[in-house]
Protein backbone atom coordinates (compact mmCIF):
# COMPACT_ATOMS: atom_id res chain seq x y z
CA UNK A 1 0.00 0.00 0.00
CA UNK A 2 1.48 3.42 -1.15
CA UNK A 3 2.01 5.82 2.09
CA UNK A 4 0.43 8.94 1.17
CA UNK A 5 1.55 12.38 2.45
CA UNK A 6 -2.30 14.12 3.06
CA UNK A 7 -1.09 17.81 3.05
CA UNK A 8 0.82 17.10 -0.25
CA UNK A 9 -2.33 15.43 -1.63
CA UNK A 10 -4.95 18.20 -0.34
CA UNK A 11 -2.33 20.62 -1.62
CA UNK A 12 -2.36 18.90 -5.58
CA UNK A 13 -6.44 17.83 -5.22
CA UNK A 14 -7.72 21.60 -4.49
CA UNK A 15 -5.92 22.54 -7.73
CA UNK A 16 -8.22 19.66 -9.39
CA UNK A 17 -11.53 20.81 -7.66
CA UNK A 18 -10.93 23.99 -8.60
CA UNK A 19 -10.67 23.32 -12.22
CA UNK A 20 -13.27 20.72 -12.08
CA UNK A 21 -15.70 22.95 -10.10
CA UNK A 22 -14.75 25.83 -13.19
CA UNK A 23 -16.20 23.41 -15.71
CA UNK A 24 -19.48 22.49 -13.51
CA UNK A 25 -19.91 26.87 -13.38
CA UNK A 26 -19.41 26.81 -17.53
CA UNK A 27 -22.07 24.29 -17.70
CA UNK A 28 -24.16 25.73 -15.21
CA UNK A 29 -24.89 29.25 -16.09
CA UNK A 30 -25.96 27.72 -19.55
CA UNK A 31 -29.52 26.24 -20.68
CA UNK A 32 -28.24 22.36 -20.51
CA UNK A 33 -29.27 19.43 -21.35
CA UNK A 34 -29.99 16.52 -18.44
CA UNK A 35 -29.62 12.78 -19.09
CA UNK A 36 -30.53 10.00 -16.76
CA UNK A 37 -29.19 6.61 -15.87
CA UNK A 38 -30.49 3.36 -15.58
CA UNK A 39 -31.40 3.84 -11.95
CA UNK A 40 -32.82 7.36 -12.95
CA UNK A 41 -30.66 9.77 -11.22
CA UNK A 42 -29.93 12.72 -13.20
CA UNK A 43 -26.72 13.28 -15.09
CA UNK A 44 -24.85 16.26 -17.20
CA UNK A 45 -22.29 17.51 -19.15
CA UNK A 46 -20.95 18.56 -15.98
CA UNK A 47 -20.40 15.44 -14.36
CA UNK A 48 -18.66 13.98 -17.15
CA UNK A 49 -16.27 16.74 -18.12
CA UNK A 50 -15.48 17.21 -14.72
CA UNK A 51 -15.08 13.66 -13.61
CA UNK A 52 -11.96 13.70 -16.27
CA UNK A 53 -10.16 16.34 -14.68
CA UNK A 54 -10.53 14.28 -11.51
CA UNK A 55 -9.15 10.89 -13.34
CA UNK A 56 -6.59 12.54 -15.28
CA UNK A 57 -5.30 14.18 -12.28
CA UNK A 58 -5.31 11.32 -10.07
CA UNK A 59 -3.69 9.17 -12.43
CA UNK A 60 -0.50 11.81 -12.47
CA UNK A 61 -0.27 11.95 -8.83
CA UNK A 62 -0.85 8.13 -7.95
CA UNK A 63 -0.89 6.46 -10.75
CA UNK A 64 -0.91 2.61 -9.08
CA UNK A 65 -3.71 3.60 -6.34
CA UNK A 66 -7.41 2.69 -8.45
CA UNK A 67 -9.99 4.44 -8.39
CA UNK A 68 -13.91 4.72 -8.17
CA UNK A 69 -15.70 7.27 -9.84
CA UNK A 70 -19.45 7.58 -10.56
CA UNK A 71 -19.66 8.45 -14.19
CA UNK A 72 -16.74 5.46 -14.92
CA UNK A 73 -18.75 3.05 -12.92
CA UNK A 74 -21.89 3.77 -14.57
CA UNK A 75 -20.64 3.06 -17.44
CA UNK A 76 -18.98 -0.11 -16.57
CA UNK A 77 -15.36 1.22 -16.12
CA UNK A 78 -14.62 -0.19 -12.71
CA UNK A 79 -11.00 -0.96 -11.61
CA UNK A 80 -10.07 -4.10 -9.31
CA UNK A 81 -10.06 -2.40 -5.71
CA UNK A 82 -7.84 -3.16 -3.12
CA UNK A 83 -7.41 -1.81 0.37
CA UNK A 84 -6.47 1.55 -0.73
CA UNK A 85 -7.96 3.21 -3.60
CA UNK A 86 -9.85 7.02 -4.07
CA UNK A 87 -13.20 7.14 -4.45
CA UNK A 88 -14.99 9.81 -6.19
CA UNK A 89 -18.20 11.91 -6.92
CA UNK A 90 -17.37 14.81 -9.62
CA UNK A 91 -20.86 16.50 -8.75
CA UNK A 92 -22.53 15.42 -5.70
CA UNK A 93 -26.09 16.78 -5.73
CA UNK A 94 -26.88 16.69 -9.43
CA UNK A 95 -30.44 16.83 -8.60
CA UNK A 96 -29.49 20.41 -6.89
CA UNK A 97 -27.49 21.27 -10.03
CA UNK A 98 -30.44 20.84 -12.23
CA UNK A 99 -32.55 23.21 -9.82
CA UNK A 100 -29.91 25.35 -9.76
CA UNK A 101 -30.36 26.21 -6.17
CA UNK A 102 -25.95 26.18 -6.00
CA UNK A 103 -25.87 23.12 -3.40
CA UNK A 104 -23.61 20.72 -5.52
CA UNK A 105 -20.03 19.88 -4.65
CA UNK A 106 -17.04 18.05 -5.81
CA UNK A 107 -15.82 14.98 -3.63
CA UNK A 108 -12.88 13.31 -3.87
CA UNK A 109 -11.97 10.41 -1.14
CA UNK A 110 -9.32 7.86 -0.31
CA UNK A 111 -9.77 4.75 1.57
CA UNK A 112 -7.93 2.90 2.96
CA UNK A 113 -9.03 -0.67 4.69
CA UNK A 114 -12.09 0.22 4.40
CA UNK A 115 -11.75 3.66 6.46
CA UNK A 116 -12.02 7.29 4.60
CA UNK A 117 -8.51 8.61 5.62
CA UNK A 118 -8.42 11.60 3.39
CA UNK A 119 -11.22 13.80 2.16
CA UNK A 120 -11.89 16.97 0.12
CA UNK A 121 -15.21 18.98 -0.87
CA UNK A 122 -15.40 21.77 -2.64
CA UNK A 123 -18.74 24.13 -3.48
CA UNK A 124 -17.42 25.82 -6.74
CA UNK A 125 -20.61 28.38 -6.30
CA UNK A 126 -19.48 29.79 -3.25
CA UNK A 127 -15.39 28.64 -3.15
CA UNK A 128 -16.21 26.94 0.09
CA UNK A 129 -13.69 24.11 0.86
CA UNK A 130 -13.36 21.19 3.36
CA UNK A 131 -10.83 19.16 3.07
CA UNK A 132 -8.40 17.16 5.89
CA UNK A 133 -4.79 18.21 6.06
CA UNK A 134 -3.72 15.99 8.48
CA UNK A 135 -4.74 12.18 9.65
CA UNK A 136 -6.98 13.75 12.42
CA UNK A 137 -7.45 17.25 11.43
CA UNK A 138 -10.18 18.85 8.74
CA UNK A 139 -10.03 22.51 7.79
CA UNK A 140 -12.30 24.95 6.02
CA UNK A 141 -11.19 27.70 3.99
CA UNK A 142 -12.58 29.88 0.78
CA UNK A 143 -10.74 28.62 -2.37
CA UNK A 144 -10.32 32.42 -4.32
CA UNK A 145 -10.90 32.82 -7.69
CA UNK A 146 -8.67 34.34 -10.63
CA UNK A 147 -5.87 33.64 -12.47
CA UNK A 148 -3.43 33.47 -9.34
CA UNK A 149 -2.55 29.83 -8.37
CA UNK A 150 -4.47 28.85 -5.18
CA UNK A 151 -2.37 27.19 -2.12
CA UNK A 152 -3.43 26.14 0.96
CA UNK A 153 -0.21 27.00 2.46
CA UNK A 154 -1.47 30.92 1.47
CA UNK A 155 -4.82 31.05 2.62
CA UNK A 156 -6.78 31.46 6.00
CA UNK A 157 -7.63 27.80 7.29
CA UNK A 158 -10.27 27.69 9.94
CA UNK A 159 -9.81 24.11 12.28
CA UNK A 160 -13.42 22.20 12.17
CA UNK A 161 -14.35 20.20 15.21
CA UNK A 162 -17.24 18.72 15.18
CA UNK A 163 -19.42 19.63 18.75
CA UNK A 164 -21.28 18.02 21.45
CA UNK A 165 -24.97 18.51 21.28
CA UNK A 166 -26.50 21.61 23.28
CA UNK A 167 -28.63 21.32 25.88
CA UNK A 168 -31.39 22.75 23.99
CA UNK A 169 -31.44 19.66 21.63
CA UNK A 170 -29.94 18.27 18.39
CA UNK A 171 -29.68 20.74 15.51
CA UNK A 172 -30.46 18.14 12.82
CA UNK A 173 -29.39 18.46 8.73
CA UNK A 174 -31.65 16.53 6.45
CA UNK A 175 -31.38 15.93 2.84
CA UNK A 176 -33.53 18.59 0.43
CA UNK A 177 -34.23 16.04 -1.98
CA UNK A 178 -34.41 12.56 -0.32
CA UNK A 179 -36.83 12.84 3.00
CA UNK A 180 -38.72 10.11 4.14
CA UNK A 181 -41.52 8.76 6.60
CA UNK A 182 -38.69 6.70 7.89
CA UNK A 183 -36.72 9.91 8.86
CA UNK A 184 -39.27 11.66 10.52
CA UNK A 185 -39.65 7.87 12.58
CA UNK A 186 -36.35 8.05 13.38
CA UNK A 187 -36.13 11.56 14.44
CA UNK A 188 -39.26 10.75 16.98
CA UNK A 189 -36.34 9.68 19.40
CA UNK A 190 -34.57 13.13 19.88
CA UNK A 191 -35.20 16.40 21.06
CA UNK A 192 -34.87 18.52 17.97
CA UNK A 193 -34.15 21.59 18.42
CA UNK A 194 -33.57 22.94 14.66
CA UNK A 195 -33.89 21.19 11.13
CA UNK A 196 -31.41 22.21 8.42
CA UNK A 197 -32.07 21.25 4.74
CA UNK A 198 -29.02 20.66 2.58
CA UNK A 199 -28.22 19.03 -0.67
CA UNK A 200 -25.31 17.07 -1.55
CA UNK A 201 -22.45 15.97 0.81
CA UNK A 202 -22.71 19.93 2.58
CA UNK A 203 -24.33 17.78 4.61
CA UNK A 204 -21.75 16.17 6.67
CA UNK A 205 -19.82 19.25 6.15
CA UNK A 206 -22.08 21.18 8.64
CA UNK A 207 -21.83 18.62 11.36
CA UNK A 208 -17.88 18.28 11.04
CA UNK A 209 -17.98 22.72 11.30
CA UNK A 210 -20.11 22.05 14.44
CA UNK A 211 -23.17 23.92 12.69
CA UNK A 212 -25.13 20.83 12.95
CA UNK A 213 -25.53 17.60 15.07
CA UNK A 214 -26.86 14.47 13.54
CA UNK A 215 -27.60 13.88 9.83
CA UNK A 216 -29.47 10.36 9.49
CA UNK A 217 -29.66 9.09 5.58
CA UNK A 218 -31.44 5.84 5.52
CA UNK A 219 -32.80 6.56 1.98
CA UNK A 220 -29.82 4.48 -0.36
CA UNK A 221 -26.56 5.98 -0.98
CA UNK A 222 -23.18 5.11 -3.50
CA UNK A 223 -19.81 5.20 -1.75
CA UNK A 224 -19.23 8.37 -3.73
CA UNK A 225 -21.75 10.33 -2.38
CA UNK A 226 -20.56 9.85 1.04
CA UNK A 227 -16.68 9.22 1.15
CA UNK A 228 -15.42 12.46 1.09
CA UNK A 229 -17.98 14.18 3.67
CA UNK A 230 -17.30 10.74 5.80
CA UNK A 231 -13.21 11.58 5.96
CA UNK A 232 -14.15 15.02 7.44
CA UNK A 233 -16.51 14.32 9.52
CA UNK A 234 -14.29 12.01 11.14
CA UNK A 235 -11.01 14.22 11.03
CA UNK A 236 -13.32 16.63 12.81
CA UNK A 237 -13.97 14.34 15.89
CA UNK A 238 -17.61 13.09 14.66
CA UNK A 239 -18.55 9.66 13.69
CA UNK A 240 -21.12 7.80 10.66
CA UNK A 241 -22.31 4.68 11.98
CA UNK A 242 -24.92 2.37 10.65
CA UNK A 243 -28.46 2.55 11.87
CA UNK A 244 -27.19 -0.95 13.65
CA UNK A 245 -24.29 0.95 15.47
CA UNK A 246 -21.37 -0.14 13.60
CA UNK A 247 -18.77 2.21 11.48
CA UNK A 248 -19.35 3.13 8.17
CA UNK A 249 -16.87 1.10 6.11
CA UNK A 250 -16.28 0.61 2.35
CA UNK A 251 -14.46 -2.64 2.22
CA UNK A 252 -16.30 -5.17 0.18
CA UNK A 253 -18.20 -2.65 -1.96
CA UNK A 254 -18.15 -4.84 -5.32
CA UNK A 255 -19.76 -7.83 -3.30
CA UNK A 256 -22.79 -5.77 -1.77
CA UNK A 257 -26.62 -6.43 -2.96
CA UNK A 258 -26.42 -3.50 -4.95
CA UNK A 259 -22.80 -2.96 -5.51
CA UNK A 260 -20.85 0.02 -4.21
CA UNK A 261 -23.86 1.07 -2.29
CA UNK A 262 -24.20 2.00 1.84
CA UNK A 263 -26.37 1.18 4.25
CA UNK A 264 -28.53 3.70 5.91
CA UNK A 265 -26.53 5.56 8.30
CA UNK A 266 -26.35 8.66 10.67
CA UNK A 267 -23.51 11.18 10.88
CA UNK A 268 -23.17 12.69 14.50
CA UNK A 269 -20.97 15.21 16.06
CA UNK A 270 -18.88 14.50 19.44
CA UNK A 271 -19.96 12.41 22.84
CA UNK A 272 -21.62 9.24 20.15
Amino acid sequence: MLKIDIRALAEQLVSTARRAGQVQLDVYGTDFEVGYKEDNSPVSQADTLSEQIILEDLARIAPTIPVLAEEAASAGKIPQLGEQFFCVDPLDGTKEFVKKNNEFTVNIALIEHGVPVFGLVYLPVTGQLFVTIERGRAVSCIVETGDTAFSLGQAVLMDIKARTVPEAGFSVVLSRSHMSDETERFLAGFVVAERISAGSSLKFCLVAAGRADLYPRLAPTMAWDTAAGHAIVLAAGGSVSTTAGQPLDYSGLAGREVPYSNPGFVVMGRGF
